[in-house]
């Protein structure tokens, strides 16, 4: 096989969560210009629906969704819908994920007093968690329930499934909100785990790990408020703070076959954040 056709998705179909914006939506985007058909899953029903309508106004195959990945019923639902409309389930972007508010510590130099470890709201704490750490595990469960079921059916092995994580479960971020990083850690090492799992499948299952993007999380404050943007801009070793579309090549690297030779991996995107200050 040559090496570009490695690449080629033409035919398959994907789902990703939390598809109504920011990295979701570049996934969504980057699966359907590569010819997959591509479902739209987001608590945003509006948004996915407005996003898979343009896509499909585009020329390409797209659906819209509404789930709430802290709720497995509802992910459930979502899964089989995709199957019905489709048929079967070839790749996952287990992508749906919240802020978890201020850490510690503040950029301007001081302590939040919301954000320690005594003061932080349990009822937060426990919403970060479902949904970003068990909202993965719902995800990937039935994404492997259907990658199971259609490949027994149709004669078809494996798959291919995606984890949103982030540089933050790897380093201690203290303007973080707590919760977040050892969510993103155990999204981490679940991929590990379920690497092992489930390559007898022949389902491989990597992580992404981003760092400093321009999304909708956190209320879009790094697009509204510029002196942000700028400072976190100047802390970046490679100069500035990512768009979206950057993460569109690494997406299609792990959904094809051009990553078949990987499983349990994390691959981190954050402009060298994780290797120091810069200056």
């Amino acid at each position: 096989m040559a090496t570009l056709d490695c690449f080629d998705i033409k035919g398959r179909s994907a789902l990703v969560t939390g598809a109504a914006s920011g990295i979701g939506l570049a996934y969504a985007e980057a699966m359907a210009e590569a010819g997959a058909a591509v479902t739209l899953a987001d608590i945003d029903a509006e948004g996915a629906e407005r996003e898979a309508a343009r896509l499909r106004e585009a020329g390409y195959e797209a659906r819209a969704d509404v789930c709430d990945v802290s709720r497995s019923d509802a992910v459930a639902a979502a899964f089989d819908a995709h199957d019905k409309a489709y048929g079967a389930l070839d790749i996952c972007f287990a992508n749906a994920g919240i802020d978890a508010g201020a850490g510690f510590w503040n950029p301007a130099g001081h302590r939040n007093p919301d954000g320690q470890v005594d003061t932080y709201d349990p009822a937060r704490w426990d919403k970060s968690i479902a949904v970003n750490l068990s909202g993965v595990f719902y995800t990937v469960s039935n994404a492997v329930r259907i990658m199971k079921k259609e490949g027994r059916a149709n004669g078809r092995t494996g798959g291919s499934i995606i984890t949103t994580a982030s540089n933050a479960g790897l380093v201690t971020e203290p303007i973080v909100g707590l919760p977040y990083m050892p969510a993103k850690a155990g999204v981490l090492h679940m991929v590990r785990a379920l690497g092992l799992e489930l390559a007898e499948f022949r389902i491989r299952i990597n992580a992404i790990a981003p760092g400093p993007f321009v999304t909708n999380i956190g209320g879009g404050w790094l697009k509204k408020d510029p002196v942000a943007r700028q400072a976190w801009d100047a802390i970046v070793p490679l100069g500035k703070l990512a768009e979206t579309d950057q993460i569109k090549p690494l997406a299609l690297l792990l959904a094809s076959d051009a990553s078949d030779y990987m499983t349990g991996s994390h691959v981190v995107i954050d402009g060298g954040m994780m290797l120091g200050k810069y200056k």
